[in-house]
């Protein structure tokens, strides 16, 4: 075979390889930016406003236990004598972890606030840091999510070790 056609059949393959490189980049891209339909979206915000709902009922109970209660009330103990330390330890113990539980279920309103004005903006769906759109399963599992799994990875791993 002559010297000519060896290297005009390399420089066919190079060609090729970098059109079938650019076809596949492309399609990637254009998976990864697709938007969800007005349907899907109607969906995840429907989903979103129910979550809210039972988190914002969850969130009342916590808060009323926690805030509503004095200590003589949730000790049962009713006469006027001080109370038993471990009796009050118990009873901060009880009351720190609701905090707690409230500080998070505030979080995921503050989340699902965020995800639904996301909804109304068409940013819904795609990572705020990637860009990429962000798999449905993802979405259904956690529709208040912000972030793809790899951007919530790096920023899990970047929070552990500043």
């Amino acid at each position: 075979m002559p010297k000519a056609t060896k290297k005009a059949k390399k420089t066919s393959k190079k060609l090729f390889k970098k059109q079938a490189k650019k076809s596949v980049k492309k399609f990637v891209k254009a998976s990864k930016t697709k938007r969800l339909s007005k349907k899907e979206l109607d969906i995840y915000k429907k989903l979103l406003m129910e979550l809210r709902k039972k988190i914002s009922g969850d969130l009342r109970q916590i808060e009323g236990d926690t805030l509503n209660t004095n200590q003589r009330d949730s000790s049962g103990d009713l006469s006027g004598y001080s109370f038993h330390m471990a009796d009050m330890a118990s009873d901060n113990y009880d009351r720190e972890l609701n905090i707690g539980l409230a500080s998070n279920e505030q979080q995921i309103l503050n989340d699902i606030d965020v995800a639904l004005k996301r909804i109304e903006e068409g940013t819904y769906g795609f990572c705020e840091i990637t860009g990429e759109a962000i798999p449905k399963k993802r979405l259904l599992a956690m529709p208040y999510t912000r972030l793809s799994k790899k951007a919530q990875e790096d920023e899990e791993k970047t929070k552990r070790h500043p």
